[in-house]
């Protein structure tokens, strides 16, 4: 009876848009009116789990809960977490052929032995895990380096998995036969991969949303932020890159999603390739 209710359940243009205001307001994410239907469908389970009838008592619900756990709830199910293993290579190549290179001899000129990166919007793990794999075969007899990747994601449900850093084998298919072999532990006859510790040290996970103040200490050598400023508008945009521009060190890099540019965004990144911008 209830699976029926819910299938049949109308997100009114008002409720739409209270929602809409609210992510808004709270995290930057433009919900336009083309998302109403994704909006309907992924809070309705939201509402089967909590067996509640209509979206004006869930609204009512998530508001007046005093822990705050359902607002978070209600972020998590209109957060979208799209990830894989170095993603977008062209990305990680550019690391590996040019940035790693002119940073380590920069760094080992100051005599600066510290590397600190940080994956916005970090989801399950992936993009980190493999932020510190690729510094890892940098690094390579290269000596001790006290090398750290901070990753923050809004949903504490996609953090959660990202700690576990438990994957599927179909999910490490991107990586290659000796990266499994040094970076990750077969579990399950090969079923799953358990990313090792070597590389699970390097990483430090953390709920942050990026409209609100960020306890990150800079400066930090490199920025992912990839496939979220897609979500924003162009003056949540332009603020974000701005305070990516002032936490970076000199000629540091920023990296943007496949599907996402700064153009139309008053920055003074200095335009690398597709994608790929630096602080000069």
């Amino acid at each position: 009876m209830l699976d029926t209710l819910l299938e049949e359940l109308t997100l009114t243009e008002e409720q739409f848009r209270r929602i809409s205001d609210l992510v808004y307001d709270y995290c930057g994410i433009n919900l336009h009116d083309g998302k109403k239907e994704l909006v309907r469908s992924r809070l309705a389970k939201r509402l089967r789990t909590l067996k509640i009838r209509s979206f004006e008592d869930y609204l009512a619900y998530a508001l007046k809960d005093p822990s705050g756990r359902e607002f978070t709830h209600l972020i998590d199910a209109l957060s979208t977490n799209l990830t894989s293993f170095f993603r977008e290579p062209q990305h990680f190549a550019y690391l590996q052929e040019h940035f790693y290179p002119a940073l380590l001899a920069r760094k080992r000129a100051a005599k600066v032995w510290r590397i600190r990166a940080w994956s916005a919007g970090c989801s399950s793990g992936e993009e980190p895990y493999s932020i510190a794999i690729s510094l890892l075969e940098a690094l390579e007899g290269q000596g001790r380096w006290d090398a750290k990747i901070l990753a923050t994601d809004l949903s504490t449900q996609v953090l959660a998995r990202a700690r576990e850093g438990v994957y599927e084998a179909a999910r490490v298919a991107p990586l290659t036969g000796t990266q499994k072999q040094r970076y990750l532990i077969r579990r399950d006859q090969g079923a799953s991969f358990e990313v090792a510790p070597g590389v699970r040290s390097m990483v430090v996970f953390a709920r942050l949303n990026l409209m609100q103040p960020w306890p990150v200490r800079g400066p930090v050598d490199f920025i992912f932020c990839r496939n979220v400023m897609i979500y924003f508008d162009k003056p949540t945009q332009q603020r974000l890159v701005q305070r990516f521009w002032d936490l970076l060190d000199a000629k540091g890099l920023l990296f943007t999603g496949h599907s996402e540019s700064l153009t139309g965004v008053q920055h003074r990144f200095e335009y690398v390739q597709p994608t790929i911008y630096a602080k000069p």
